[in-house]
């Protein structure tokens, strides 16, 4: 990383330095382009700074590869901590010689009144002929309405603010959410000796292993190769709905060697399970009766999708693979109604419920009804203005690891950048 000052013009600026923003910053110094990446964190490494102490991967340590930098270390097939993969984000920084700023918050985004963009931030302002947010999508925690009326010994923290079993107080814990923290989570607590409800909303299930490789290996070798035989990732054009964009990723863990997620399993060997959380009164919440329906869809989300398009990739590229061993599990939970958090003996409600866009800051009418940027694969009806590393940019890898190599050679060619061969 080449460390610096705010210039008062740039070419370029490109707003965030995580994995997109420093992906991008490569390519605009291959391509010769003055710019300079701000980035609101005293260190690099990105969101993965701000996961719990455990925090594991669900890609493979493959997945974490970047351009001109792929994984060399000793576990392809494990699954990265939250510390390596900071450090690995951070050491792509020195390798690229990204220029950034650090500590340096991006207070407004508007267009300026001699064309271009201003950029001010806490102490000054950036003139700029393009930005690009590379901010992720993944902005500001997320709690329901209902969680301001819990009492007031109940603890309660979103994902993002656990850090590890000990920090909680004695008793029980309610997780709220079955999405990928949720799970992680929960697994996390039993296995620390708590005792755990948790409470099932509507993500699906992916399984770790399929037909002989990681199911990341075959969605990566979609996303790559597909093309040659007329096939890809399903693309944000397919949603049925744009709400679809903020649905939870399916659940998975990188945890323990890595692992299939079974919530019926989870249920058979202990662990309370309950549908979603509708109201409360005092200690005692009111549970919806979709736990059921909830678990029949973690079940069929996979065979209703991804294995379908896995097998097309299968017999179009001729691949000798084996078949599926997976065993189902075969248990239903009981139904529950209400939860009394006192007679179950829960202290803490941790909200796994996910996060909302924040781009308060960006002074521009380019915003649809949830928040998004309106744009084409990142390109936005500002001339000059990009996005990389959204939810559901391009595909649902977009907001990925692998995402900022497989949009951001679109997103710079489409504003203009002339891209250099590796």
């Amino acid at each position: 990383m080449r460390r610096m000052s705010l210039p008062a013009r740039t070419d370029t600026v490109v707003v965030g330095a995580g994995q997109a923003g420093l992906v991008m910053s490569q390519l605009l110094s291959r391509a010769g382009r003055d710019h300079v990446v701000l980035e609101r964190r005293t260190t690099l490494g990105g969101g993965w700074q701000d996961r719990w102490d455990a925090f594991r991967l669900v890609t493979p340590n493959w997945v974490a590869s970047l351009p001109g930098q792929p994984y060399d270390g000793a576990e392809p097939d494990g699954f990265m901590g939250r510390d390596e993969i900071a450090a690995r984000v951070a050491a792509y920084g020195d390798a690229i010689d990204a220029p950034v700023a650090l500590g340096v918050e991006v207070t407004r985004l508007g267009l300026a009144s001699d064309g271009g963009f201003e950029i001010e931030t806490g102490d000054r302002a950036v003139r700029a002929e393009r930005v690009v947010v590379a901010t992720g999508g993944y902005h500001v925690p997320r709690l329901p309405a209902l969680a301001s009326t819990l009492p007031a010994d109940v603890t309660q923290l979103h994902s993002h603010d656990y850090r590890h079993p000990s920090s909680l107080p004695a008793g029980g814990t309610l997780v709220v959410g079955s999405g990928q923290s949720g799970v992680q989570i929960a697994e996390e607590l039993v296995e620390a000796g708590r005792d755990v409800v948790l409470s099932v909303g509507g993500a699906g299930r992916i399984p770790r292993r399929y037909r002989g490789r990681d199911i990341f290996r075959w969605l990566a070798d979609i996303a790559i190769h597909g093309p040659e035989f007329g096939l890809g990732l399903p693309t944000v054009d397919v949603l049925p709905d744009p709400r679809a964009r903020l649905a939870p990723n399916p659940h998975l863990s990188g945890h323990g060697g890595g692992h299939t997620v079974d919530l019926r399993r989870l249920a058979a060997d202990g662990m309370t399970l309950a549908g979603r959380v509708e109201g409360a009164s005092g200690h005692t919440l009111r549970i919806a009766g979709d736990l059921a329906h909830n678990l029949d869809h973690a079940d069929a989300y996979f065979g209703a999708g991804p294995q379908q398009l896995i097998e097309r990739f299968i017999a179009a590229a001729g691949i000798d693979a084996p078949p599926d061993d997976a065993v189902a599990t075969r248990f239903d939970p009981p139904q529950i109604d209400r939860l009394d958090l006192r007679d179950a003996g829960i202290s803490t409600v941790i909200w796994a419920t996910g996060y909302r866009l924040d781009f308060s800051w960006i002074d521009l009418p380019i915003f649809d009804e949830l928040g998004f940027p309106r744009h084409r694969r990142g390109v936005t009806e500002v001339p000059g203005l990009g996005f990389l590393g959204l939810p559901w940019q391009h595909t649902q890898a977009s907001a990925t690891l692998l995402g900022p190599m497989l949009d951001g050679p679109h997103v710079a060619a489409a504003m203009g950048v002339a891209l250099a061969r590796a």
